[in-house]
């Protein structure tokens, strides 16, 4: 007869599992089949307030933060893999204190969302500062006491001045990348300087079978409008450039073929039986008849008859009204500019004598 070792478990032994461990599982299963994109998000930090009111935020997206034990959340997606094998990734990132989220959103917008949803929170002994931590320069909320030498001893310009206790100028207090100590902790905090970002970040989500990280989904949405529209531009462009036709650049393209068709006709002297070409053929022609015979006046006045001359002083006259008219309208917009500038200086004096009687 086989001996059993001591402690072993008998044969067909299966180990009691609490029933609330087995719901938990199967509620995480079931909001796998509720929401088409799964993720992971990291909670490290957030004071249990903020982390509420961050969950109630994202309930009116239908988006759902659900909190779990780690190895549960490892048994939820292991049972789900053979219907949706895409979320197998997810288990390389249960590690530390994250959670479930299931949404429906796009996740570029649900990273935008939980971004706009973090707030400023003090810094504690041993953060790392995110960015340059600066003092700015000014009057601090302190009476004139030890204070000032506190804040001198970790490095602020500090003073006292009309009983104030003043910082002097702007000053880096932590790096970015820095470790914040404890003695500066508290002075920022006496100074009510809230240095550090607390919220919601997403670790790892599964869409339309994609895996993003967090870092490809940190994009500049005004940069991206930016190059778009730019792009556009240049379609655009191209579109008109090289004749090639869109619904969006038909009208421009046969506008700027009508256009150049005109000038062509009209410097070549072409004659076509267009009202609009004659008229502007004929108006060239005049002109520069005009400018020869002015020229030829300037030499020799009897070279050309009466009726000739009377032109050509019509066309000099007209020409200069035309030239007074501008500068005369260029005066006026300097006038006008100069009486702005005045009303606004007299507006800023008048402001500051009323703030000091």
């Amino acid at each position: 007869m086989a001996v059993k070792a001591k402690g072993q478990p008998p044969s067909g032994y299966e180990p009691k599992v609490a029933e609330w461990k087995r719901r938990e599982v199967k509620e995480l299963k079931e909001l796998m089949d509720e929401y088409e994109n799964v993720g992971l998000v990291d909670l490290e930090g957030i004071p249990a307030p903020q982390l509420q009111e961050i969950r109630a935020k994202l309930r009116e997206r239908d988006t759902i933060i659900r909190m779990s034990r780690n190895t549960l959340m490892r048994i939820a997606l292991e049972e789900k893999l053979d219907e949706r094998p895409e979320l197998e990734p997810l288990l390389d990132y249960i590690e530390g204190p994250v959670a479930f989220i299931f949404t429906n959103l796009d996740p570029f917008k649900l990273y935008k969302l939980l971004e706009e949803s973090k707030a400023s929170a003090p810094a504690k002994p041993g953060d790392i500062a995110p960015e340059d931590i600066v003092v700015p320069e000014g009057p601090t909320p302190f009476e004139p006491g030890p204070i000032v030498s506190e804040l001198q001893q970790a490095g602020l310009p500090a003073q006292i001045q009309d009983g104030k206790v003043v910082i002097t100028k702007d000053t880096v207090l932590v790096k970015e990348g820095e470790e914040i100590d404890e003695k500066t902790a508290e002075i920022l905090k006496k100074l009510e300087i809230e240095p550090m970002e607390v919220g919601v970040d997403i670790v790892a989500i599964v869409a339309e079978g994609t895996l993003f990280e967090r870092d490809d989904l940190a994009i500049d949405f005004d940069e991206y409008e930016d190059m778009a529209k730019e792009a556009a531009q240049h379609a655009f462009n191209l579109s008109i450039n090289a004749a090639i036709p869109t619904a969006e650049t038909a009208d421009v393209i046969v506008a700027k073929a009508h256009t150049e068709a005109l000038n062509l006709a009209v410097n070549a002297g072409v004659p076509v039986p267009d009202e609009t070409v004659m008229g502007c053929i004929l108006a060239k022609a005049h002109g520069e008849m005009l400018a020869l015979a002015g020229a030829i006046a300037e030499v020799d006045e009897e070279a050309l008859d009466e009726e000739l001359l009377e032109m050509v002083s019509r066309s000099a006259e007209a020409a200069e009204r035309k030239e007074k008219e501008e500068e005369e309208e260029e005066e006026a917009e300097e006038e006008e500019a100069e009486e702005e500038e005045e009303e606004e200086e007299e507006e800023a004096a008048a402001g500051l004598g009323a703030l000091f009687g």
